[in-house]
């Protein structure tokens, strides 16, 4: 291809570097750039200062919206700090984030000022909390639009935006997430960085056909949220989000219909709960301390909005740090079903390494019926310095039994420290509260309490409590259908505590005898 033709392609893709055009004379200077050039849209073109001082949001609507005249293209953010509100996506228009670039959340305005686009009401909004009814109140938000792409080196700094408090509203021209988007397709999120998020990072619902690639968060709150997506991939992401979840899957009502959650991988990703904020992009990775009262939470979750279901999830090849454990949760009358929790490596776990929870706290319309949970295959788990209050914990209702359970080939490593006073102890059922295993109390076992399953597998397990603990390694009630094989508890005086327990086998798993019971009341091995 001669030079001429070479130049001609290179234009017609959008691909136009931060700081400069290419021309035929070679690279041309800033002051020389037209409005536009093929498909690249500058915004400095347009208007923006990007001193993070003077208010951009209006040059860069303007140079997105010419881009969306043009029948799309590339709008460019030149290296700079470009404060602003509301920022209005569009179809078949990618914004490029070059590096130096960083586009910065204005401060909420003065009562009666304009600032953020005003929460579009949302006659569903008693179903779930504040920010996941209301999506125009964001830095960018786009809804109803397709063939689009935030892509990096650059940054999201969410410095003026409130990250919220559950169901209590904001009023209008205050903002509460860094990107916001509804009822999408064919979008991609790659290769930039959120600082202070708001109430989420990114909040995708009903967004279909979604890759969020290589993306860095440091945030006050949620990492990513995908809501109601299907074919979505979640992929090489590092969340530090110690004062909430870090990847969090969710099936809520904000559609105003139970819309599932269809196809997702999450994979390569790194999250933690463990640092202070800011020190994860900055990298000096400051620890929390003891006096900054941040629940350390960070965790990858499905729920805990769950009307719409969850099916064909994958989550494999991740890391978890100085945070909550995974959590799988169908609490509104969703079903659970088809996962694999694969290849997980899990450091300084504060509460339980699993948390796998139907129950019925039914926050949505009524007459729908309990959910289901069932089909989860989890493997390939190392986990160590995991907190011991509490033991990996699985728990249906009275009545509603999870399903077709599979743990393989897992090592936990706790602390210890259990009592038998502590084995002893019933815990409640919960089955209508806000599903979270420290409202569980301590748990009777150190390695799993497992109640109201059906179908349970476990084969090669060890628990290795790093001092003395007491209480049984497995305590299982309600559960009809469990085999054991190749178990390592590290046995004090008792391994398993089984509790109204029918077709229970367990082989191979010394010093235990092998041994196979019917059905059993009470007893212990």
């Amino acid at each position: 291809m001669n030079h001429s033709l070479l130049r001609r392609s290179f234009l017609k893709s959008g691909v136009v570097g931060v700081g400069s055009v290419i021309t035929g004379a070679g690279v041309a200077t800033a002051a020389s750039r037209s409005m536009h050039l093929g498909n690249s849209f500058d915004v400095k073109s347009f208007g923006a200062i990007g001193d993070g001082k003077a208010l951009d949001t209006p040059a860069i609507n303007k140079a997105i919206d010419a881009a969306a005249a043009n029948g799309g293209g590339t709008v460019n953010f030149p290296a700079g700090s470009y404060l602003c509100y509301s920022i209005h996506l569009k179809s078949n228009v990618d914004l490029f984030l070059g590096r130096g670039a960083t586009i910065v959340a204005a401060d909420a305005p003065a009562a009666g000022s304009q600032g953020y686009d005003p929460p579009e009401p949302n006659q569903w909004d008693q179903y779930q909390d504040f920010g996941h009814s209301h999506f125009h109140n964001s830095l960018l938000w786009g809804e109803d639009i397709h063939d689009f792409s935030i892509i990096g080196p650059g940054r999201i700094w969410g410095r003026g935006l409130n990250r919220g408090s559950g169901d209590t509203g904001l009023p209008a021209g205050v903002g509460n997430k860094s990107i916001s988007l509804k009822n999408c397709h064919n979008v991609i999120l790659r290769d930039f960085s959120i600082l202070h998020g708001g109430h989420f990072g990114v909040l995708a619902t009903g967004v279909d056909n979604l890759t969020i690639d290589n993306l860095v968060i440091d945030t006050n709150r949620d990492g990513i949220d995908v809501d109601c997506c299907r074919n979505a991939r979640i992929s090489n992401c590092t969340v530090n989000s110690p004062w909430d979840d870090a990847i969090c899957p969710k099936s809520s009502f904000a559609l105003g219909y139970a819309r599932p959650v269809d196809n997702l991988t999450i994979t390569n990703c790194y999250v933690t709960g463990g640092y202070q904020e800011g020190t994860v992009l900055d990298g000096t990775f400051k620890k929390i301390g003891p006096d900054d009262k941040a629940p350390k939470n960070g965790r990858i979750k499905c729920g805990t909005e769950s009307n719409g279901g969850f099916r064909n999830v994958t989550i494999t090849n991740c890391v978890l740090e100085d945070c909550h454990g995974i959590a799988l949760e169908s609490v509104d009358g969703a079903f659970l079903e088809d996962v694999t929790i694969s290849n997980i490596a899990m450091r300084d776990v504060n509460d339980v390494p699993f948390f796998v929870r139907l129950g019925a706290r039914m926050r949505g319309p009524e007459g729908v019926p309990v959910g289901e949970l069932r089909r989860v295959l989890i493997s390939n788990v190392v986990c160590s310095n995991a907190a011991s209050k509490q033991a990996a914990l699985v728990t249906g209702i009275p009545g509603h039994y999870i399903e077709d359970l599979r743990f393989q080939n897992i090592y936990i490593q706790h602390r210890g420290g259990g009592t038998k006073e502590a084995a002893t102890i019933t815990p409640p059922e919960n089955e209508k509260m806000y599903p979270d295993p420290n409202r569980f109390g301590p748990l009777p076992a150190h390695g799993f309490f497992i109640r109201h399953v059906k179908g349970l597998q476990m084969r090669d397990i060890e628990v290795v409590p790093m001092s003395v603990d007491l209480r049984p390694a497995f305590v299982l009630d309600d559960v009809v259908g469990a085999d054991f094989a190749h178990i390592k508890p590290r046995m004090t005086d008792v391994s398993f505590a089984l509790n109204n327990v029918a077709d229970f086998s367990v082989v191979q798993s010394r010093p235990i005898p092998d041994t196979y019971l019917d059905k059993v009341t009470q007893k212990s091995l």
